[in-house]
């Protein structure tokens, strides 16, 4: 093929299959579809399933506030430290389903259901918006299952992907109404609205860039009428977004208004983010496969793309290069977004699998990706995982009803995607002990969890950093009077230190400040304070486990 031959091919993805064609389609049928989606779903959630607690990195933080929400009332350990205010937040999707679970089953195998959850509700919602934009059933956007497991999801923003999933679904239920009266699709639309609200801001965004998307298309692909009433028609479709006004006038989120940055770095980072997992070969594996089959479907007059998909692209692009990194102190607020285009994009395409040929091919290859996906995510997980069941291990050395400071061994760790399951591991210990741990997600306006006094000065409630460990034996042996961190008097007022991304077997780095009764490969326990004494009074190390 040369380059002259290109826009012949080219051309041909932008052209509708016939109706005639459309009317004589072999393509999967509804029941074969279903089978198939539940198959690739099972394979997809195989980590997950296998994995009781994924190393997600903020995924534990969330989870550890399910705990407390579920077992504060029963619990006074957690009622000393923790209080639940409800509030008008914009992500309490999680804090509203998981704990309601936890009165049947363990607070793990809950977040195990949300996160399949978040699964099957992305892909179903591909598989309804494909179907309304085309008009028929296809298998194609399970080509999509691959991109469950994306960097993003590694972050753990959790209620922000299941809002991924309803977003899809909202866009597909607005293009189903499109022709309906306004008093039945304006109420459907804001009823999304509100729920995507409570999912996560951003999620209804997502479902505000696929609409615009959509009425843009609209708007210029309608013949006869005036402009006029097209542009009230078009403008009408922001109507049920008015909801968000009040929901975020009344919301403490507004606090955090002043939370605003934006950055050119990592604009292509967010990109790769929607196909990356751990390793950067799988990645350009999968997405050269795929490519390569597109452009011979193309070729062969098979695959084609909707030209909402055209808007979907340059409506995304335009809003992702506008977009902060940082919009009300919630951070990777533009690099979320690829993720949520790309399944929107694969739900424009549509594939002709009338031959044999091509839908063995398709579900052979379909299956394939995911499983090395899947495998990719396995191996993975089989290495880090094994570092959260320590950490879960170590856990056991703390008292019930402790207080627990977090700190790093190295200022630089943390950002690996190697290093993700480790950075919130301390917050196991609310779950497990019913501790005070510092990292805990307590940011009021942005969390319903918060410290009671007066344990408020004790805890991060910026979303910060940990301190490294050098600024704690600083801060023990020359304290500041005017100094407001929150570590300011740690050896008073914490019973343990966590060091996390510390080097296999290193020394204790302050011997008469704590004592080591947990050594971990890339953590350590301390207790504060030095050993007890025995013999003729001399500080005794505690012999840590391992």
């Amino acid at each position: 093929m040369s380059f002259a031959d290109a826009p012949r091919w080219v051309g041909k993805l932008f052209t509708p299959l016939p109706s005639r064609l459309l009317r004589r389609s072999v393509d999967f049928s509804v029941a074969q579809i279903l089978v198939l989606f539940g198959v690739l779903a099972l394979i997809a959630a195989i980590p997950i399933i296998t994995n009781p607690l994924p190393p997600l990195e903020d995924y534990v933080n969330h989870l550890a506030r399910m705990s407390v929400i579920a077992n504060l009332g029963h619990d006074p350990d957690l009622s000393r430290f923790y209080e639940v205010n409800w509030e008008i937040v914009p992500n309490l999707v999680m804090d509203l389903t998981v704990p309601l679970l936890v009165r049947f089953m363990n607070v793990y195998v809950a977040g195990q259901i949300f996160l399949v959850a978040i699964f099957v509700l992305t892909m179903s919602g591909t598989l309804a918006l494909q179907r309304i934009l085309h008009g028929r059933w296809s298998a194609l956007p399970l080509i999509a299952f691959p991109l469950l497991y994306n960097r993003v999801f590694l972050i753990g923003v959790v209620n922000y992907q299941f809002g991924i999933g309803i977003a899809l679904w909202g866009m597909a239920a607005w293009i189903a109404l499109r022709e309906k009266p306004w008093s039945l699709r304006l109420p459907v639309a804001a009823g999304f609205i509100l729920i995507l609200f409570f999912c996560h801001l951003f999620a209804a965004g997502v479902y505000g860039l696929g609409l615009l998307a959509y009425e843009l298309w609209r708007l210029t692909s309608l013949k006869g009428g005036s402009w006029s009433g097209k542009l009230i028609d078009f403008a009408a479709t922001g109507l049920p977004f008015l909801l968000l006004a009040p929901l975020m006038l009344h919301s403490p989120l507004l606090r955090h208004i002043s939370g605003y940055e934006w950055d050119s770095d990592g604009k292509i980072d967010g990109v790769a983010f929607a196909i990356e997992v751990y390793s950067d070969i799988v990645a350009f594996a999968l997405t050269s496969v795929v490519v390569a089959a597109a452009i011979w479907a193309v070729r062969h007059s098979l695959l084609r793309l909707h030209p909402v998909g055209l808007f979907v692209l340059g409506v995304g692009t335009i809003i992702y290069l506008a977009l902060p990194r940082m919009l009300f102190d919630t951070y990777m607020a533009d690099q979320r977004l690829p993720i949520a285009l790309a399944f929107m994009f694969v739900a424009c395409l549509d594939l002709d699998l009338r031959h044999r040929t091509v839908r063995r091919g398709f579900v052979a290859m379909a299956l394939i990706l995911l499983l090395v996906r899947v495998i990719e995510v396995n191996v993975a997980w089989a290495s880090l995982t094994a570092t959260t069941l320590e950490f879960r291990h170590s856990v056991r050395r703390i008292e019930r009803g402790s207080t627990v400071l977090v700190a790093y061994a190295d200022e630089t760790s943390g950002d690996e995607v190697g290093d993700l399951g480790l950075v919130h591991a301390a917050c196991l210990a609310i779950i497990e002990r019913a501790a005070l741990v510092t990292t805990a997600f307590t940011v009021e306006g942005k969390q319903i969890m918060h410290v009671r006094q007066p344990y408020t000065e004790q805890v991060d409630t910026e979303d910060g950093s940990p301190p490294s460990i050098e600024q704690l034996i600083v801060t023990a042996l020359r304290p500041d009077p005017d100094s407001t961190a929150y570590w300011k008097a740690w050896p008073q007022h914490f019973d343990y230190v966590y060091l996390l991304f510390t080097e296999d077997g290193a020394d204790n780095p302050a011997p008469d400040l704590m004592t080591q009764i947990f050594d971990g490969g890339r953590f350590q326990l301390y207790r504060v304070g030095k050993a007890r004494t025995a013999g003729a009074g001399r500080p005794r190390q505690a012999r840590p486990e391992r």
